[in-house]
């Protein structure tokens, strides 16, 4: 039986796949760590960040595209939110049923304090790297969304 060697870049996007698996459960884990005094995850965080970054409100459908996640749990998500007073639905006039999710003022306080605890976070993070070197990565990173976003495999 013939076996199929990998290319040298397809064993180095191995190694870098496997590590971003393990760069995602560590990110995860440090954010759920860093807003839980805020009553957040890092589920829920990354839901208010969508939020907060989209130019106007948005259905729940558009948030989950934008982030590249499943529809059904950032509904999820989003009903916990409006359950604990962060998000609230308004009337789409663009489309009956899919009503527009909105952040509360509440909402609004608890985000701008995980941003508050996120900055001094993130800047260690960044500590001893260049910004070129955080830039190159961010490239890598885009080019493999992209070519997964492609094929319909992302």
């Amino acid at each position: 039986m013939t076996k199929i060697k990998r290319t040298p870049a397809g064993e180095a996007m191995t190694g870098f796949i496997l590590d971003l698996f393990r760069v995602n459960g560590l990110l995860l884990t440090a954010g759920d760590r860093l807003v839980a005094s805020l009553g957040l995850t890092s589920a829920r965080w990354q839901i208010l960040g969508a939020i907060v970054a989209a130019e106007r409100p948005e259905p729940v459908a558009w948030l989950a595209r934008n982030l590249g996640a499943n529809r059904q749990n950032v509904q999820r998500i989003v009903n916990d939110l409006e359950r604990d007073g962060l998000v609230a639905f308004e009337t789409n006039p663009h489309h009956r049923r899919a009503q527009l999710v909105v952040l509360t003022d509440k909402g609004r306080q608890i985000s701008d304090a995980a941003s508050r605890l996120q900055t001094p976070w993130v800047n260690g993070l960044a500590d001893g790297l260049s910004v070129k070197e955080i830039e190159a990565a961010h490239r890598v990173i885009g080019a493999l969304r992209d070519r997964l976003e492609g094929t319909g495999e992302g």
